[in-house]
């Protein structure tokens, strides 16, 4: 099984709601509200056009996690109106010293997602890039890539406030040697998969498929994920209606399977690769 980013196990779990997300929060707004500040590497500003430049050759990600919890961006689509105004990425550098960074949004951007996800952007097998939701907030949610040089690329904003995408991950999806990332436009009103490529140290957009979801509206999870369970990456994922469960897989073009009758069940046994046992 493959699901994008070193979370993948927590991500299977995830299957079902939990409330890991709010304590988490709210145990760092403790903790901030404790210390008066927060107490941590210097910060890089970052908007939402610094691109920074993308060195994947001897560095390797080994952990990052939202940092800097904030209630400035009252939208509240993962259950709560806490999101994250800072990102940190842990590396290991081209002498092997393991180094940390962090990237503090401006005052108008936050990070509106579960958990930062590790990528291996070149498919050298190590991961050099972090792929997070980041929103602006009067633009709505876009999907970014960042590294410790800071934003590597990034897709369009949806374009207008408390407008969201859930990530689905990121994978070679269709086998032609460049990496992929998919997320669900709008998961309760689009319902739309969107999938780019990464090429060139920028992501163009290869194809959009209508009527399949990921999450809904105060989850504190996101359904589903990538599973590589034989010669293609596996999208699973829901339909429109929350009635069936959906695989989306590359063959010559993009092709939507029916899996059955949605369920917690059939989802994991899809992840893990387990539909014939």
């Amino acid at each position: 099984m493959q699901i994008s980013g070193s979370k993948a196990r927590r991500q299977l779990a995830r299957l079902w709601p939990g409330p890991a997300r709010r304590v988490r929060q709210m145990a760092r707004l403790w903790l901030l509200a404790a210390l008066g500040t927060w107490a941590g590497p210097v910060a890089a500003q970052m908007g939402a056009k610094d691109i920074g430049e993308w060195f994947p050759d001897g560095q390797t990600i080994k952990d990052a996690s939202f940092q800097l919890p904030t209630t400035r961006y009252a939208h509240g689509v993962l259950g709560d109106a806490i999101e994250f105004g800072g990102l940190s990425i842990s590396f290991d550098g081209r002498n092997g010293v393991t180094s940390n960074v962090t990237v503090e949004l401006p005052t108008d951007h936050v990070f509106e997602d579960m958990e930062p996800r590790l990528v291996d952007l070149n498919l050298d097998g190590h991961a050099d890039a972090v792929m997070v939701v980041e929103t602006d907030m009067a633009l709505g949610a876009a999907l970014a890539l960042y590294g410790p040089s800071g934003k590597i690329a990034e897709t369009p904003h949806i374009g207008r406030t408390n407008r969201w995408l859930a990530p689905v991950g990121a994978a070679d999806l269709d086998g032609d040697g460049h990496i992929e990332i998919a997320y669900i436009d709008r998961p309760h009103l689009a319902k739309t998969l969107r999938i780019w490529r990464f090429s060139n140290q920028r992501l163009n957009e290869i194809a959009q498929i209508p009527g399949l979801t990921n999450h809904r509206i105060g989850d504190d999870y996101i359904f589903g994920g990538i599973a590589n369970c034989g010669s293609a990456p596996e999208m699973i994922l829901a339909s429109g209606n929350w009635r069936r469960l959906q695989s989306v897989t590359f063959d010559r073009g993009w092709d939507v399977k029916d899996l059955g009758p949605l369920s917690s069940k059939g989802a994991l046994e899809a992840l893990s690769c387990d539909q014939n046992k």
